[in-house]
């Protein structure tokens, strides 16, 4: 997890990606010039798994992203709320979306357009596009969304009100759907050497490992079988995608683009619900959540896995699906009475045990409830008796988690407005610190937490220390600029405030305040720079 910058009277809070599902076969790409597609390094595995391969090609995860123009789906719509009007075409063998909105009612004029460079969305549920403006890399802010037929804003954009920036393209998002995601590189999360990913569509390897020495000894070198790990690795190869919380805290220094199948997950990240929360089922990434609370799962325990039901390399025709799962639930509810005089007018047993719902964090899409409820519901997803103050946050799967990562967590919460989860936060924080935790992320949240508590001293200490494990720390840099604002140091802000701008000149908020302190400062030529260059991003 990482903070939004959140400097008191002058940022709002920053919005991070995390896209729609993506579609076409695994692509290898060759540069971020061209992003042409080459030869698929997965056709290797078809040599002796052609059936599997086969199968798998067709399913929505192999076709989760690819060359925005192999994926264009052209389309026009007006967006009510901001009187935006956008459209996605292609012209001269790529495609582009374009923006705007003409003057009136309190607007002011827009237009312009930009260069879809990879699609990100099988077309099973949805698909976005990915752009790439001055080496940084943007979502844009409009989705495709299948099953209603309708393009709309993105999922965080709804209600938004101005025309929203694009959002930047994480890697901890990019690895559910393209395969070998790059790292970023220092000072924004969304600059990478060259191009973000170079394979289209989740590949063989992200299940299976990297396969090098498999194919070279000819299928009897080393590859990873999920279903040969100890339960905790083996699932951690599915939740590694299907698995969200209500907030996700990354241990020091790592990243899931670096996550490999047969490792522990828990070694990556911490999923945190609300204690006695009944939500997660609703969100779209979110059904392990869900499947944990279940009688099926309390029951089975390790044995209850996602591929019991799932078959990771394909889907059952439309024609056998309802087939295809009663079958899995019959080779538990074992009982001939169960098979032959439990409803046999209705043989679709997720009709009634498992509801298709409307997804709480994307609209427009609907999925399958799996907290599989012995008594069949109205279709509506449980809501959660855990909100407001006074819950408590846990890890998903009953992990254990240290005061960093539980600091962390309350600290996301305790941005919010949540001042109770303030408290929570600071003190396990100090904890962590004290017993000897020092990384740039616990230093910079424990800052912001002192900052919001108005121990502006004890927030510099910090964001000092976080500056000097990651002198390029954005939020630290930023919200540093605030106290020596506030403290009477306008040249120090201003030195801040650039090196911020300097490392991700797309930051809305840190911008404007680089250009208000030069203009206050009578820099106001410098300003006029900063702004320019700003509405390149936004």
């Amino acid at each position: 997890m990482r903070s939004s910058l959140w400097i008191a009277g002058w940022l709002g809070a920053a919005v991070v990606l995390c896209g729609v599902r993506m579609a076409a076969p695994e692509r290898s790409f060759a540069s971020s010039g061209s992003v042409a597609a080459v030869a698929d390094p997965d056709a290797v595995c078809a040599g002796c798994h052609r059936e599997i391969y086969q199968r798998y090609e067709q399913t929505p995860m192999a076709r989760a992203s690819g060359p925005a123009i192999d994926g264009l789906l052209e389309g026009t719509f007006q967006h009510a709320a901001s009187g935006v009007s956008y459209r996605v075409f292609e012209r001269d063998g790529a495609g582009w979306m374009s923006y705007g909105r003409t003057a009136g009612h309190g607007n002011v004029e827009l237009n312009g357009e930009r260069e879809l460079r990879f699609f990100i969305g099988s077309g099973h549920r949805g698909r976005t596009y990915l752009y790439d403006e001055g080496g940084l890399w943007f979502e844009a802010p409009i989705n495709y969304y299948s099953k209603k037929g309708v393009w709309d804003m993105a999922p965080a954009y709804g209600a938004s009100g101005t025309m929203p920036d694009g959002l930047p393209v994480d890697s901890n998002c990019l690895h559910c759907h393209a395969t070998d995601v790059q790292a970023a590189l220092p000072g924004a999360r969304n600059r990478y050497a060259d191009i973000p990913f170079r394979q289209g569509g989740v590949g063989c390897s992200a299940c299976h490992g990297d396969g090098t020495e498999h194919v070279r000894q000819h299928g009897h070198g080393a590859i990873v079988n999920p279903a040969k790990l100890d339960p905790m690795r083996r699932d951690g190869v599915c939740l590694q995608c299907h698995l969200e919380g209500d907030v996700a805290v990354y241990r020091a220094g790592k990243s899931l683009a670096s996550f490999r199948p047969g490792e522990d997950l828990a070694e990556y990240v911490t999923y945190f619900v609300k204690q006695g929360a009944e939500a997660g089922g609703a969100r779209a990434a979110s059904q392990f959540e869900a499947l944990l609370r279940s009688r099926c799962k309390l029951a089975s325990g390790d044995k209850l896995t996602c591929t019991k039901c799932h078959d990771p390399h394909g889907r059952p025709p439309e024609a056998q699906r309802v087939g295809y799962f009663r079958a899995k639930c019959l080779g538990c509810h074992t009982g001939e009475r169960m098979a032959t005089q439990h409803h046999p007018e209705q043989q679709d047993c997720a009709a009634c045990h498992m509801p298709t719902v409307a997804t709480s964090d994307i609209s427009h899409e609907q999925l399958t409830d799996h907290d599989i409820r012995r008594t069949p519901s109205s279709g509506q997803v449980r809501q959660s008796d855990a909100g407001g103050s006074g819950y408590r946050l846990v890890p998903v799967g009953a992990l254990k988690a240290g005061d960093r990562e539980l600091g962390l967590a309350y600290s996301h919460t305790a941005e919010h407005g949540d001042r109770e989860a303030l408290q929570r936060a600071r003190q396990l924080l100090l904890r962590a610190e004290a017993s000897g935790t020092d990384d740039a992320e616990l230093h910079t949240q424990l800052g912001l937490m002192e900052q919001i508590s108005g121990q502006m001293a004890e927030a510099e200490k910090e964001y000092d220390l976080a500056l000097l494990k990651d002198p390029q720390d954005n939020t630290a840099l930023g919200n540093k600029a605030v106290l020596e604002a506030s403290a009477g140091r306008s040249g120090e802000a201003i030195r801040l405030l650039q090196a911020a701008v300097k490392n991700d000149p797309s930051q809305v908020a840190t911008s404007l305040n680089l250009a208000f302190m030069e203009c206050v400062g009578g820099a106001k030529e410098d300003a006029k720079r900063v702004l320019a260059n700003l509405q390149r991003f936004s």
